[in-house]
Formats: structure tokens, sequence, C-alpha cells
């Protein structure tokens, strides 16, 4: 004879705490900052060994174009655009060139899957890849900067100003190589989309504007580098008129926010797909 209890009775249903009836709370969102330190990391220690090569090819390359314009401008205005141009060079070939490359290959290979099931902000996972890639920018920017002002005989007393183009001028290429790489149906066109931004960068951003015909002007303004490349130039003269040089810096600042915001746009659709 066996002794069965009634809560376990057909039609009785088992006792439950009142607090386990109710739904479960989901834990809090991840927030923007911690997520985008964690993938910025992530990031940085992933492309540490990988770019490092490619980056020595972008200095290497701007500092070929400022010797190979040694010989064609002489010092003065000229020789202002040439380094600057050719220091904020280095930016565009990381920002635009390889991130474009990035996104495309990881959108193909369906590296997106992965990031989407994190629990991070799609803004974190955008800025925190076009922070590590523009990172590395900063040694070879500097190296060219002094190179070409050793070599042109301009002063460096104000070289200080790359901390704030370097940064800016970054942001706002690099949301444009993100967009790119996002946007492309295919890798190989996120990289012909790379190289045509890059390429565009060194014509419109190294090369003197006053020599340039003026449809080619109009074009140059349309490039965010170039307010990078103004804003250093202008700090090369005996009195800078540093209100003209922060408006430059402030365009940078403002296209930087309106292309990282169209990337991570771009990112949130391909990864729905």
């Amino acid at each position: 004879m066996s002794v069965v209890s009634a809560q376990v009775l057909p039609g009785d249903a088992p006792a439950m705490p009142q607090a386990a009836r109710g739904a479960a709370e989901l834990g809090p969102r991840a927030r923007l900052w911690p997520s985008l330190a964690a993938v910025y990391r992530a990031q940085l220690s992933r492309a540490r060994v990988a770019r490092i090569p490619l980056l020595f090819v972008a200095t290497f390359q701007s500092v070929g174009i400022t010797v190979m314009m040694r010989g064609v401008v002489d010092s003065g205005g000229e020789a202002q655009s040439v380094v600057a141009g050719s220091s904020v060079l280095v930016v565009a070939y990381v920002a635009l060139n390889l991130l474009s490359q990035y996104f495309g290959q990881l959108r193909a290979s369906g590296g997106l899957d992965h990031y989407a099931t994190l629990p991070v902000p799609p803004a974190a996972v955008v800025l925190g890849a076009a922070g590590a890639y523009a990172s590395f920018t900063v040694p070879g920017t500097l190296v060219t900067a002094v190179f070409g002002c050793v070599l042109f005989g301009l002063p460096l007393s104000n070289l200080w100003i790359l901390m704030a183009v370097i940064p800016l001028a970054g942001a706002a290429l690099s949301g444009l190589g993100a967009a790119c790489g996002l946007l492309a149906p295919r890798p190989e066109l996120a990289t012909l989309l790379g190289q045509l931004g890059m390429s565009a960068a060194l014509l419109l951003g190294v090369l003197p504007a006053d020599r340039m015909p003026q449809i080619v002007r109009l074009a140059r303004d349309l490039l965010p580098s170039t307010y990078g490349v103004e804003a250093y130039a202008r700090t090369f003269g005996a009195h800078p008129d540093w209100a003209v040089v922060l408006a430059d810096l402030g365009v940078c600042a403002g296209v930087g926010v309106v292309s990282l915001a169209v990337a991570t746009w771009a990112y949130r659709r391909a990864a729905v797909r």
C-alpha cells in the first residue's frame, strides 16, 4: 500500500512560487561605451599583426610621394599642401582602403553573423573597428609629417594639431570606408570602391589646389579629408587663423558623425540579411 501526496494528485497543480509565475526579467542591455571598448580591444589585437605590413606600405607610399613632389614644387604654400596632403593620405589609405576591404570580406564570409549574436549595439561594432584601424595610422602620419617638414624646411612647432586631424579625418573616412564595404554586394566591389576613394584622396589632397581646374576644386571640396589637409596646412603659417582651422576640423567632425551613422545603418541592413 503506497501513500501519494495530495499535491501530485490529478487535477491539482503543483505549488509554484509567486515570483516564478511572472515573466522572467531580461538582463540589462549592453551599454555603448563598454561594448565599444571591448570591440576596439578585440579589433586592435586581431589587426596588430595582419595590418602592420600594410601600414608600412602606406607610410612608405606617402613618404615617396613627398620626395617625388619635392622636385615639382618649391617651399611655400604649395609645399604646405604637399606635406599636409601626404600626411593625411596615410589615414585615407587605412580608413578607406583597408576598412572597406575588411567589412566587404566580413559580409561575404558570414562574419557579420558572429557580431549579430553578440550583445553589443551595432554602433559599437562599427566604431570599434573604425577606431582600431584609425589607431594604426598615428605612427605613419607622424613619420610622414616630420619627414615632409624637414624635407621642405617647414616648422615643426604646430605638429600637435595632428592629434585632432587624425581622429576627426579618420572618423569621416572610416565611416565612408565601412559603408562601402557593407553596402557593396561583392567583396571585389568593396575593394574597388576603397581603391577609388584612396586615389581621390591622393590626387585631390596632395596636389596643390591652385593648379587644379575649377571643376576639380569643386570635387575636392566634397572630399572629407580635404578639410583635414587644409586644417593642418594652415598651421604652417607664422600667424595661423585658428578660427578657420577649427572650422575645417568642425567639418571633419560633422561628416564623421554622418558617415559613421550611415555605416551603422549599413551594418544593421547587412546583418539581418
